[in-house]
């Protein structure tokens, strides 16, 4: 039996100006943490603090966004305001972050280790309350602004397109900071660019505040958030967290994006290493900005090539095929780089780029809008929209093992016998680093490959499920 389509209803499509709107949310976003991966690293070879406490710096605020990020999401989806529920925190929020991430930067190196480690770390604490109170909402927001199955895809298909030009920028933030023609030292570097990261984030972030509509709620659906409910409300978010958990669709979502990407971000830091010493034998002037050309062009090809390709697979074939058939080309941009990391022509490892972009580039194109369809489906089940707890644990695992990633990075590193203050590498450490660079990301790619086939929520039970919620709520507008 062939696939069931559906026409999206004039209702249910989102104006341009809306995804667009929406997507520079998701371009500040992708901003932070991106540029976050280049300033960290100022921290050892600009400030020359001890790697454990570099680690612990990474390690201790997701212990925070293990509280603050379900919180959080409880809170966003009961909220009475003039404003809706998401708007008022994704405002603050931006305020917050780009502001904090400014002054997180504002360290020196005259000061001592423990000053700058204390610091860094109260500021950075604030700084990852500040982008959970924006970040958390504002996912949700992305759930929730169409009804519509194929619609949800199109607006994250646009907030992912152009969410991805910060990783073809921010590569070039290592250019820039390492530049002793422009900067005097790597940490004044960080200084400086940080205010115009911070403030150009700020406002980046604040777009979808002042512009975006959002779906507006039923009062008998919000629970009260004040103090005497404090109980209940506990009870509330414990029983919203077991209902999600209980959604095995949304189970699924989770469990392949975990292996996905962070199976991906265990490694994603080797290709440096990769083309600095085995491409260029040690030699980081030879080795010159082959780096940043290098991730610009697989944000580049996610942009261009993988993104219009995935969502117009998506209203063909479905989600989950999409998901797999993308995947799978992804193995194979995976297995091309022990052929392409080639010293003699460098310019071959831009070669699997494109096919490796499928995997990265199409993951939360895919999964943000199939995690809409699952908060469908856990309302029908349970009769409570949870928009914001869903989004809080699906990014709460993200970067949960975004954290677990940098732990295996430093270890694997440790194991192959890579050793930074030599300027040229063993061969067989650079063998080592390659197979790893490969192996760990298609095994993780294969798991979720194998735990996706088994997804089950396709557009035809999702048309089910909207017109069996709309019958029993009426149809929702927009605010």
């Amino acid at each position: 039996m062939g696939q069931a389509h559906y026409q999206t209803a004039p209702e249910d499509r989102i104006t341009l100006g809306q995804k667009i709107a929406f997507g520079i949310g998701m371009l500040g976003n992708q901003m932070f943490p991106a540029a976050l991966s280049v300033f960290m690293v100022v921290l050892v070879k600009g400030l020359g603090m001890d790697p454990l406490l570099w680690g612990i710096l990474f390690f201790v605020p997701r212990l925070v966004d293990a509280i603050t990020d379900p919180l959080m999401g409880f809170i966003s989806d009961n909220t009475r305001s003039r404003w809706g529920r998401r708007r008022p925190y994704i405002f603050i929020g931006s305020i917050v972050t780009g502001l904090s991430y400014i002054a997180m930067w504002q360290v020196y190196p005259e000061d001592s280790e423990l000053y700058n480690f204390t610091y860094f770390l109260l500021v950075s604490i604030v700084f990852y309350i500040g982008l959970t109170v924006f970040a958390t909402p504002y996912v949700a927001m992305g759930y929730e602004t169409s009804n519509d199955y194929h619609e949800r895809t199109r607006l994250m298909a646009v907030a992912q397109w152009i969410g991805q030009w910060a990783w073809v920028i921010v590569p070039w933030f290592w250019v820039v900071i390492y530049d002793p023609e422009i900067f005097a030292t790597p940490d004044a570097g960080a200084r400086e660019l940080s205010i115009w990261v911070g403030l150009v984030c700020l406002a980046l972030t604040m777009v979808p505040a002042l512009f975006c509509k959002t779906q507006p709620v039923r009062e008998e659906e919000l629970g009260d958030l004040s103090l005497d409910k404090l109980g209940e409300n506990l009870r509330g978010l414990g029983s919203g967290f077991a209902a999600a958990f209980r959604c095995v669709p949304f189970r699924q979502l989770c469990i392949a994006t975990f292996f996905v990407f962070n199976a991906f971000n265990t490694v994603a830091g080797f290709s440096f290493f990769i083309i600095v010493y085995y491409i260029f034998d040690g030699d980081a002037g030879a080795a010159g900005t082959w780096p940043a050309w290098f991730g610009s062009f697989g944000a580049l090809a996610t942009s261009f090539l993988v993104i219009p390709i995935v969502t117009w697979l998506s209203q063909r074939i479905g989600k989950k095929n999409t998901f797999l058939l993308s995947q799978s080309i992804s193995l194979v941009g995976y297995a091309s780089f022990w052929w392409c990391f080639d010293p003699a022509n460098p310019w071959m490892m831009l070669l699997p780029l494109p096919l490796f972009a499928f995997g990265i580039g199409s993951l939360f194109t895919m999964m943000m809008s199939m995690t809409a369809d699952a908060c469908d489906l856990n309302e029908l089940t349970t009769g409570t929209r949870r928009e914001g707890v869903f989004g809080a644990i699906y990014w709460w695992m993200v970067k949960f093992g975004f954290a677990i990633a940098g732990l295996f990075s430093g270890l694997i590193l440790g194991w192959v016998g890579f050793d930074e203050s030599l300027a040229a590498q063993a061969a067989a450490t650079l063998d080592n680093l390659k197979l790893a660079y490969i192996l760990l990301p298609m095994s993780g790619t294969a798991i979720a490959l194998a735990v996706m086939t088994r997804y089950d929520l396709s557009e035809q039970k999702a048309h089910d499920i909207r017109e069996a919620l709309e019958a029993r709520r009426g149809v929702r507008g927009v605010t």
